[in-house]
Parts: C-alpha cells; sequence; structure tokens
C-alpha cells in the first residue's frame, strides 16, 4: 500500500538517494564506506584487549601482557587516526555530492514542464522543506555510514559479552525498546513539523514582508509594522507549542526506555562478578557494557536522524523526482515550423488546484493564422489563464488546445516554447546586464548585440538603454556595485525587449506587458511593432500575437477580440462586429470611453 502521505515509501526513498550519490561520485562513495566501517574495529575491540591484559597480569604472563598493550596501543593510535582518515575522505564526499545534489534539484525543478506545484500549498511546504533541507541531504550518506559503524561496534560488542556468557545477550535486547523509541520519536515530531509548516511558512512571510525592501514603503505609510510583528509571534507561536508538546512526550518515553537498559547493565555486572567471577571477564564486561550503551545511543540517534531529517529529505527528493517525471511527459505530437490552421480550444475548461470555481468554462475559440487577437475582459474573467494554457504552464482539467490540429500536450514542452515568446504582467526583474536581461528572450543570441538593439527598438526601450551608465553592459539592480537602479515602467520595457529578441515565434502572447505606461504610449508602441511585423513577414503569415489589455484604443487594433467574461467565452470578432453587436464588448468599450471623455 502507498504512504498515505503521497510520497514514495521511506526505504525505496532512500536507496534511490544513496543511488544518485554512486552515480556521483562511485569511488569517493565507497571509499569513505569503508574507511568508516574499518574506523570502528580499533575501539570496539579495546574491551577484549583490557580482558587479555588483565588475565596476563594476574596469571603472570608476560607475553601476553604485553601483546595486549601492544594491542591497546595500537587499538588507541588506530581510532585516532583512521577516524581522521575517514573524517576527511567523507567531507570530501559530502562536499562534491552536495553540489551534485544542489545541481539535481535545481535542475528538476527548472524542468518541470507546468508550474502547479509553485501554486498547491501541499507542494509549496514539500518544496519549502526541501529547499531549505539540501545541504542536510549531503548528510545523508554520511549519516548512512556512521549508522553502519555503530551497528557493526554493536555487533562486534556482543559476540564479547555473548563469549563471557550467552545470558548476556540481554542486555542487547534491554537495548530494543530505546531503538524502538528513537525510531518512533523523530516520525512523530517530523508529522507536527509538517502539520505546522504552513504557520511557520507564514512566520517567515511576515518577516519578510516587515524586515525586506519591496514593502518597506506600504508597511510605514500603513504603519502595519506593529502588527506584522504580532501576527508573526502569534503564528510561530503556535507551531512551537505544538512542536514542543510533542517533544516533551517523545523525550519522557525515550528516558524511560534507556532507564530499563540502564537497570539491566547494572544486573548484568553483578551476575558476572558473582557467576564468572574472573577479572579479565568482569573488566570485558565493564568495558564492553559501557561502550555498548554509547554504541547503541550513536546508533539509535543517527536512525532516529535518518527517519526524522533525512530519510524524510530524501522521500521529498524522490517525490520531486516522480513528480518531475509525470509532468514532463508528451507524445508524439510535433511542433509545426509555420501555423496553417490556426489555433483551437476545443471545450476547454481549466480549475486551479486547491480551488472549486473554473477559472475557464468550456471556452471554444479558434485562432487564425497571421492575426492578431486581443483577449478582454473584467479582473478574474480568465485572461492570464488563458496565456498560461497555451504556453503548457497548465493542463486543462477539459477539453484540449490544438495547434494546427495537433494536441498542444502531446506536444514536448521544450520544442513547443521554443517557438514561443512572451512579455507577462508578473514579469521577472533579471539583475544582469541590460543586454543580457534582455538577451534571454532568445538564449542562443544572448550576446548578439545587434539581436538585442532590434529587440530594444521593437519595445520602444531606446530611451531607457540611452540613460543607463554603460548602455547594454550596465548592471542592473541597487544591490549589486555600481547596479543602475530602475523605474518599474524601465523595468517593464525591458521584459517587452526579452519578448521580442526571437524574430520569428510562431506564437507571441504579450499579457499586459505595457501596464506601467500611460495609454497613448501603449497603443504607439503596439501600432508600431503591427506596421513593423506587416512590412516584415506578410502580414504575420504563419504566427499568431494574443494581446492582452485593458486598454480598448490598443484592443482595437486587433484583427480578432474575444471577450473572456465568467470563466466563459463570451463573444469574439472585430471591433466593428462586436460594436456592432452591442454586446459586452461595446458595453465595456463605451464605459472606458466615457471615462476618457
Amino acid at each position: 500500500m502507498p504512504p498515505s502521505d503521497g510520497m514514495p515509501g521511506a526505504l525505496p526513498s532512500m536507496w534511490r538517494a544513496v543511488k544518485r550519490g554512486y552515480r556521483a561520485e562511485p569511488r569517493l562513495l565507497v571509499t569513505s564506506f569503508a574507511l568508516s566501517l574499518l574506523a570502528t574495529l580499533p575501539d570496539a575491540l579495546f574491551p577484549l584487549w583490557l580482558k587479555l591484559l588483565a588475565e596476563g597480569a594476574v596469571s603472570h604472563r608476560r607475553e601476553q601482557v604485553a601483546a595486549a598493550s601492544i594491542a591497546l596501543a595500537l587499538s588507541v593510535a588506530g581510532t585516532w587516526c583512521l577516524r581522521i582518515v575517514s573524517s576527511r575522505a567523507q567531507q570530501r564526499f559530502r562536499d562534491r555530492v552536495m553540489v551534485a545534489l544542489e545541481a539535481h534539484l535545481a535542475r528538476l525543478l527548472a524542468t518541470i514542464s507546468t508550474i502547479a506545484h509553485y501554486e498547491r500549498s501541499e507542494y509549496l511546504d514539500r518544496l519549502s522543506i526541501l529547499r531549505n533541507q539540501v545541504f542536510a541531504l549531503g548528510l545523508l550518506y554520511w549519516s548512512l555510514f556512521m549508522t553502519c559503524g555503530w551497528l557493526l561496534r554493536v555487533g562486534v560488542t556482543l559476540v564479547l559479552l555473548v563469549s563471557i556468557h550467552p545470558v548476556l545477550a540481554l542486555v542487547a535486547v534491554a537495548a530494543l525498546p530505546a531503538v524502538a523509541s528513537s525510531m518512533w520519536r523523530p516520525g512523530v515530531e517530523r508529522a507536527v513539523d509538517e502539520r505546522v509548516a504552513p504557520g511557520l511558512r507564514l512566520a517567515r512571510h511576515l518577516f519578510d514582508t516587515g524586515t525586506t525592501a519591496a514593502p518597506a514603503k506600504e508597511v510605514r505609510v500603513m504603519r502595519i509594522a506593529e502588527r506584522l510583528k504580532r501576527e508573526r509571534r502569534d503564528a510561530w507561536q503556535q507551531g512551537y507549542e505544538a512542536v514542543a508538546a510533542v517533544r516533551w512526550t517523545s523525550a519522557l518515553c525515550h528516558a524511560a526506555a534507556w532507564a530499563l537498559f540502564g537497570a539491566v547493565y547494572v544486573a548484568a555486572v553483578a551476575f558476572v562478578a558473582r557467576e564468572v567471577g574472573t577479572t579479565g571477564s568482569v573488566l570485558l564486561v565493564l568495558a564492553a557494557g559501557s561502550r555498548l550503551s554509547s554504541y547503541i545511543g550513536g546508533a539509535v540517534a543517527e536512525i532516529g536522524y535518518l527517519r526524522g531529517n533525512w530519510l524524510h529529505g530524501s522521500r521529498r527528493l524522490a517525490w520531486l523526482e516522480d513528480y518531475a517525471a509525470s509532468e514532463s511527459r508528451a507524445g508524439g505530437a510535433v511542433v509545426p515550423s509555420r501555423i496553417r490552421a490556426g489555433i483551437r480550444f476545443e471545450h476547454v475548461s481549466f480549475t486551479y488546484p486547491g480551488t472549486a470555481t473554473p477559472a475557464l468554462d468550456d471556452v471554444n475559440l479558434h485562432l487564425k493564422p497571421g492575426s492578431v487577437v486581443a483577449i478582454v475582459g473584467e479582473n478574474g474573467a480568465g485572461k492570464t489563464t488563458l496565456v498560461k494554457l497555451l504556453c503548457g504552464l497548465y493542463r486543462p482539467t477539459g477539453g484540449r488546445i490544438l495547434v494546427d490540429d495537433q494536441d498542444v500536450a502531446r506536444m514536448a514542452p521544450e520544442a513547443w516554447r521554443a517557438r514561443l515568446s512572451g512579455a507577462f504582467q508578473d514579469f521577472f526583474k533579471f539583475e544582469f546586464s541590460a543586454g543580457q536581461s534582455v538577451g534571454l528572450g532568445d538564449l542562443p543570441r544572448l550576446d548578439d548585440e545587434a539581436a538585442v538593439c532590434r529587440a530594444v527598438g521593437r519595445a520602444g526601450a531606446d530611451d531607457v538603454i540611452a540613460q543607463l551608465p554603460a548602455g547594454l553592459a550596465t548592471q542592473l539592480g541597487t544591490t549589486w556595485t555600481n547596479g543602475a537602479d530602475l523605474s518599474f515602467g524601465q523595468w517593464q520595457k525591458l521584459a517587452l525587449s526579452r519578448a521580442f529578441m526571437r524574430d520569428d515565434p510562431l506564437l507571441l502572447l504579450l499579457d499586459e506587458p505595457t501596464a506601467a505606461l500611460d495609454a497613448d504610449a501603449e497603443h504607439a508602441l503596439f501600432e508600431r511593432y503591427a506596421a513593423a511585423a506587416r512590412r516584415d513577414g506578410e502580414a504575420l503569415a504563419g504566427r499568431i500575437v494574443v494581446l492582452v489589455s485593458h486598454r480598448f484604443s490598443t484592443v482595437r487594433m486587433a484583427d480578432w477580440i474575444v471577450v473572456l467574461d465568467g470563466a466563459s467565452a463570451l463573444e469574439a470578432g472585430s471591433h466593428d462586429e462586436l460594436m456592432a453587436r452591442g454586446g459586452r464588448y461595446a458595453e465595456l468599450y463605451g464605459i472606458q470611453a466615457a471615462a476618457f471623455s
């Protein structure tokens, strides 16, 4: 039966992590493991040499005393030497494998074709913990090696004890409650950590809101700093109290288990002193028994860490690997070189994960090749959702999107997106040089200054570059040395320039890309772009431009206008057709025209 939390099983996940470490650094892994086991033997054999030394001294056998003394010295020196060598080897392995794990995690997150994992709360909690534990994942191997080393010590010590008398095996039996407690304790505590993760994430969000630059102006103007501090403290306190209560309970159970082991150990020493009676046997039991408690303590502590931290981290990593594999599957649909039949929405519906209300509901559209299509509607009508579906960032929950009769869901995401270009209202501020920030729009031409300049011209961002101290070579972002500070509108122009880097995208998506510009500037920009596109390429033949805008002076330039209302495509047509129809578009156009008259 699969785990109830939807993640892969613990042991299979850890085994997958071990195999990944082996693939990354096979020689270092084997060397580190072998050295960690070898380093355990000198210390574990110490009670045996002590027994032989005592027996030799009592029976006046000088050769035995000398041999035992040399063995004791070698055990001490060997333990110290092997521990240092083993520690250095493991440190080197950890450093190298941690880099490999970080790269693996980054690759997984970057190559997932959809973005649902960034917007579902349960996935966000897992990813938040996984990102925080990426360093701990590098320690997984060290902990696993240490666990094997402790268990080897326990095995050697038990053999020594049983060689004195078989009944001493009960000492190991008495340790089982402590082992069980150590196995149970981290799992219970981790379950509480998972339960309170949303609250702790809220506490972190409130802390960042109150202490970072982006919200600083509004925090001060609205005077909400004290409220943020109070709510952050309350969110953290609720999570901490739940964790603290479970930790106290588990600690008491764990202490009781170790008290039982201590009582049995004392009884074992008394039994040997009475029934066996030899000095060497008593010394062996004293030395081996005391070591056994520390060995078992070390073993159960490492097992606890494995289960409570690194084992759960490996489960999250295995879940992410499975999720990435499932989200990246594609059929054999081929991305066309030119769009001939157009893009069709056939009964497309979409509901965001964790919600019940559809963002799009039974949408049927035909976007013709060579056209500029405008999407309009009030906030929440589904405009941005439609753009996300076209990008393949989500898959429809119902219906399908066809490009020349090929389902987008069956196209390889990388191949489809290689033919897309877009600018979005929630664009990211890439703090590279200005030229690189624009050139990222077409990665193979990242450093092609001529291509970058053309894209800047298309976006009307020449004035932005002209104001920068070193032009395209200027470092952007005030957090960097000599970094230039840009206004929101300037950043938005650079984002629009990125969208214009590709000369012949099949689909150009412009989702409110000029919201920071005034209406006249936006209209002039798109009028210039449309004119240039028609001059350069057979009136956009074989391509489609999708424009989302709330400004009808820009929208009216489009060849085809789609009106979304209540998650449905209410009407579609040219500006003149929709105005003549007197429907929702005409109503919205009239309202906006009246506002500017």
